[in-house]
C-alpha cells in the first residue's frame, strides 16, 4: 500500500484541530498535512506531531487573504515582497516541523493582470523560492488545481502547466503536487498521467469526483490507482485530502483493506 498521510484540515474535524493529530494516528496514518500551519506555535505543532510519531508531509506557503477568497499570491506582480516575507515565515515552520516539502500555490489571475505578467511574476516568485528552499534542503512543490470547479482562474490548472513552469525555472528541487481529484476534472486517464510524470511528482492528493469525498463515493477505481503507485515504485506520500461524507472514521474503509 502507498505511504499515506491526512489532510488535518478536512479530516477529523469533528474535533478542534489539535485533537486530530491523535486521531490520525490512532486511524493508522503515519503522517500529516493540513493547509497553513501559521495560526499556531511552532512549538505546539512539533510537539503534536512527536507525541503521535506522526510526519509533516506538507503544508503551504502563505497564501495571502484566505478567508477573502485568496488563493495564493504568487502570481501576483504587487505582492513580491509579500511572497518573499512568506518564503521566511514558511521556513520558519517547515525548520520547526521537520518538514521537508513545502507546497506553493501560484494563485487567481486577476482581470487587471496580463496572462504574461502573471506568468513571469509566477517565475520570478517560484525561482526565489526554490533558491531559498535548496539552501535548506527543503523541496517546492507546484499544484495544479482545477479551474472548472473549484478555483475559476487559477493560474496552474494542468500538469502541462506546471511541467513548463518546472522547466522554466530548472532547480532540481522543483516537483510536481498530483493531486488525483484535481486531475480527474482537469484532465482524466490517472494511471497513463503519473506513469508518465513520475519523475517530476514529489507528492500526491487524492479524493473522488465528483463531491471531493472519499473514495468510493465516485467514479475513481482507487484500487487500481493505488495499485498503480505501489508498482511504479513512488515513495513519497498520498495524502488523504477529500471532504468526508459523514464522519470521518466511517469514512476510512480505504485504509483499511
Amino acid at each position: 500500500m502507498p505511504k499515506f498521510a491526512a489532510n488535518l484540515s478536512m479530516l477529523f474535524t469533528e474535533v478542534e484541530f489539535t485533537e486530530r493529530f491523535a486521531l490520525a494516528r490512532s486511524a493508522g496514518f503515519r503522517g500529516v498535512e493540513y493547509l497553513f500551519p501559521y495560526p499556531y506555535d511552532k512549538a505546539r505543532l512539533a510537539g503534536l506531531l512527536e507525541d503521535n510519531g506522526l510526519t509533516q508531509a506538507l503544508f503551504n506557503l502563505p497564501p495571502g487573504d484566505w478567508e477573502a477568497g485568496e488563493r495564493g499570491i504568487a502570481c501576483l506582480p504587487d505582492r513580491v515582497e509579500e511572497f518573499r516575507a512568506g518564503v521566511e515565515l514558511a521556513l520558519e515552520y517547515a525548520h520547526a516541523l521537520g518538514c521537508k516539502q513545502l507546497n506553493c500555490l501560484a494563485g487567481v489571475r486577476p482581470p487587471s493582470v496580463s496572462e504574461e505578467a502573471a506568468w513571469r511574476t509566477l517565475e520570478t516568485n517560484v525561482g526565489y523560492a526554490a533558491e531559498k528552499l535548496a539552501a535548506e534542503g527543503i523541496t517546492l512543490c507546484l499544484e495544479a488545481i482545477n479551474s472548472r470547479v473549484d478555483m475559476p482562474g487559477f493560474v496552474l490548472d494542468t500538469s502541462g502547466k506546471v511541467l513548463a513552469l518546472i522547466e522554466a525555472i530548472d532547480a532540481d528541487n522543483v516537483r510536481l503536487q498530483y493531486d488525483l481529484y484535481h486531475m480527474q476534472i482537469m484532465e482524466g486517464d490517472l494511471i497513463r498521467s503519473m506513469e508518465c510524470l513520475l519523475p517530476w511528482i514529489g507528492h500526491i492528493q487524492f479524493a473522488d469526483n465528483p463531491g471531493r469525498h472519499e473514495p468510493g463515493t465516485g467514479e475513481i477505481n482507487f484500487s487500481n490507482v493505488f495499485a498503480a503507485i505501489d508498482r511504479l515504485g513512488y515513495k513519497g506520500w498520498v495524502s488523504a485530502e477529500y471532504r468526508p461524507s459523514g464522519h470521518t472514521e466511517a469514512s476510512l474503509t480505504w485504509l483499511r483493506g
